[in-house]
């Protein structure tokens, strides 16, 4: 093993002059893994962070074209690492090479979708309003531009997607802005390589020293060390409730308070309708089932809660349901913490407000976490909103409503959340407008006869929500609107042509379409 393993991505260079060191845990074997990492010291972070703000002086100003050209750099170079990066995330996670190879092609994909994006050029938002002296209108032209240095912390589920080259990652280097990685402890070692690829990318694109460092940290410090950083202008995290609001209370701490963009999970709530429970009740039990234990649970999709009516298609569901949890196996959990969190949150649910099992487990068995599937009724949710809230893990609860009117209120009461996911036929949503128009305030993203475990790369997706699924329900973390989490727009006011950026001279040299006098054009 390569002793600057241990270190810190500082820029361009390495270093680990800290004390305190961390080893990563193989889930699977259930032992700490041998290399050891250590701890970012508050010099080498201070460093990386001014690294990147003077690199800001560069990068921000470069055109977007050659900003795409340092994303598709990092893509090809994070796909050149090929079977090496499969094995090392797998013995850190314990995640499956099928899973991490389709997670890779999906974050490189990520990478490339943002490069074309900047290549075609109008996501700037080009808009110009020319004098105009009888309306006393002076010349103004506005565009978005970068906000700058801006810090992002992995996530412990998805260790190539939404960690070092991830969605936080590529928005905010497509964007304008160096990035400051946070690793999470739980995979450093896959950290490094994605970071060394991204470093390599910068070199080979000439970009300026900065632009991207990556720091470990299995200390609290290191993480608010980042948030409370002066130079830095913005926050990317991807995690639990209580880590993103820590980020975002001190964030909003600072003497000068900064956006923290922090997807914290959610419950992800599926309403079953009579009509569709009437026509396919064993179809949608296996899907749901499939759904809230793929991955054993760890995705920020899997449902966590699952609605009914009491009628008798719901009873035919429930049994349903109880076959199809006879043949599912338990899995490992990504980490110790979260596997111990997992069994203690159902035992819990069982314990303290009394849900019923359906499952028939336990939620552990020879050291794997195991699928539980628990029942309760409206009721008692009302009177204990805690039952409603997300536990991380191969867990859902059946929530049976007694009449419509329940079910409505039900809805009423849900916090916001990242999905819902509404099965019925179009007799059902007919019937239930009401309902619709209600869990349209609820959540970023509204599924139709569908699961929503899973979040495809494109330029319509929103993952998102309203609090608590995340600090900022104006924004996503998937798809390409995820660039504007980190611009801000600026109006120029009668510039001459010679000192305004090319988006927005008269000529259109880049040839995008702007919104000129109120009227789109190319």
């Amino acid at each position: 093993m390569n002793s600057e393993i241990g270190g810190q991505i500082i820029g361009f260079g390495f270093s680990r002059k800290g004390d305190r060191t961390f080893q990563a845990f193989d889930p699977v074997k259930r032992e700490l893994i041998p290399d050891e990492f250590t701890d970012a010291t508050p010099d080498e972070l201070d460093a990386a962070v001014t690294r990147a703000a003077e690199a800001y002086k560069t990068y921000g100003y470069l055109p977007g074209k050659k900003r795409a050209m340092f994303l598709y750099a990092i893509a090809d170079a994070v796909d050149a690492l090929g079977d090496q990066l499969t094995s090392i995330a797998g013995r850190e996670t314990g995640l499956p090479a099928a899973r991490l190879t389709g997670e890779r092609g999906r974050t490189v994909n990520q990478l490339r979708l943002f490069a074309r994006l900047l290549e075609e050029g109008s996501w700037v938002n080009a808009r110009i309003d020319r004098a105009d002296p009888g309306k006393q209108l002076p010349d103004l032209r506005q565009m978005q531009v970068p906000l700058g240095p801006v810090g992002v912390f992995g996530a412990s589920n998805f260790p190539l997607a939404f960690s070092v080259a991830g969605g936080d990652t590529a928005s905010a280097l497509a964007a304008g802005c160096p990035v400051v990685f946070k690793a999470h402890p739980a995979h450093p070692h896959t950290s490094f390589l994605v970071g060394n690829a991204i470093r390599e990318a910068a070199r080979s694109s000439d970009m300026p020293d900065g632009v991207f460092s990556l720091l470990h940290g299995k200390a609290n410090e290191v993480g608010m060390g980042l948030v409370n950083h002066p130079l830095i202008t913005a926050i990317g995290f991807t995690g639990s409730f209580n880590g993103g609001k820590a980020l975002f209370d001190a964030a909003n701490r600072r003497e000068k308070p900064i956006p923290v963009f922090a997807e914290m999970g959610s419950v992800n709530p599926v309403f079953l309708l009579p009509g569709a429970l009437k026509e396919r009740s064993e179809a949608i039990a296996a899907g749901l089932v499939s759904s809230v234990t793929m991955g054993t649970g760890q995705f920020c999709t899997n449902p966590g809660l699952f609605v009914t009516v009491n009628r008798p298609e719901a009873d035919l569901f429930a049994s349903a349901l109880k076959e199809q949890l006879r043949n599912v196996q338990g899995g490992a959990m990504l980490t110790e913490g979260i596997h111990s969190n997992y069994v203690r949150s159902i035992r819990r649910l069982t314990g303290e407000f009394g849900l019923a099992e359906l499952s028939g487990n336990d939620a552990e068995k020879d050291g794997l976490a195991c699928a539980q599937f628990l029942e309760t009724d409206v009721k008692t949710v009302l009177a204990n909103p805690s039952i409603a809230e997300e536990v991380f893990g191969p867990g859902s609860i059946h929530v049976r409503a007694g009449n419509p009117a329940e079910l409505l209120e039900l809805a009423e009461r849900l916090e916001g959340q990242l999905t819902v996911t509404i099965h019925g036929t179009e007799d059902d949503l007919k019937q239930h407008r009401e309902l619709l128009a209600v869990l349209r305030e609820k959540a970023g993203r509204l599924i139709f006869n569908g699961f929503p475990t899973g979040v495809a790369v494109s330029h319509a997706m929103v993952h998102g929500g309203p609090f608590p699924a995340t600090t900022f329900p104006s924004g996503t973390s998937v798809g390409t609107l995820a660039i504007y989490r980190f611009t801000r727009p600026v109006c120029y006011q009668d510039f001459p042509q010679s000192s305004l950026p090319d988006e927005l001279k008269d000529e259109n040299p880049l040839g995008i379409r702007r919104l000129e006098n109120g009227e789109f054009t190319k």
